[in-house]
């Protein structure tokens, strides 16, 4: 198993790539020399966001306010070129007491089921250790990406092309 990590990364970032309805969700993780990306799927990234926020609400206090979030903020694109490492298949997220810094795993396989894997396939696996500011910059990244999408149906709340959508509390109709 490939475990990468970065203790605390240069950037940590999510991004997507392609148009509203049709975008690929990637993270990347980077220092100096070294580079991760991985794909994840849009709800991977929104409940990330709400996680990172309820565990910082609990234990960081001053450190992850909205103001130091703020000065933390990374608003770049994500680099490229821009290739898939490995596909994140489960998350992890935790709170280091000692250091004050939020730990993220993301993982292409999942961790509890290590037993059940081939052992000729290689798994990847990349921990990220993030201060309480950088993470909830992080975090506010996330929820800004994931509301970049498409708009939502004011009826159903479901996604809305540009050509309309069938909205089922519209008996079918398209709005």
């Amino acid at each position: 198993m490939t475990l990468v990590e970065f203790d605390p990364p240069e950037r940590f970032v999510l991004g997507t790539v392609g148009p509203p309805g049709q975008r690929e969700f990637f993270l990347q993780a980077s220092d100096g020399s070294r580079r991760v990306q991985m794909a994840l799927e849009k709800l991977h990234a929104q409940v990330l966001a709400e996680r990172i926020g309820e565990l910082l609400d609990q234990v960081a206090g001053l450190e992850s306010t909205v103001a130091a979030a703020a000065a933390a903020a990374d608003n770049a694109p994500l680099d490229t070129p821009i290739s898939q490492d490995f596909r994140v298949s489960a998350l992890a997220l935790s709170w280091d007491d000692e250091r004050h810094v939020v730990v993220i795993e993301a993982h292409d396989h999942d961790p509890d089921e290590v037993d059940d894997l081939d052992p000729v396939e290689e798994r990847h696996s990349l921990r990220v250790s993030l201060p309480p500011a950088q993470a909830r910059a992080f975090a506010r990244r996330c929820e800004t990406v994931v509301r970049a999408g498409r708009p939502s149906c004011p009826f159903c709340g479901g996604p809305v092309d540009e050509s309309g959508h069938i909205c089922p509390r519209a008996n079918g109709y398209k709005r």
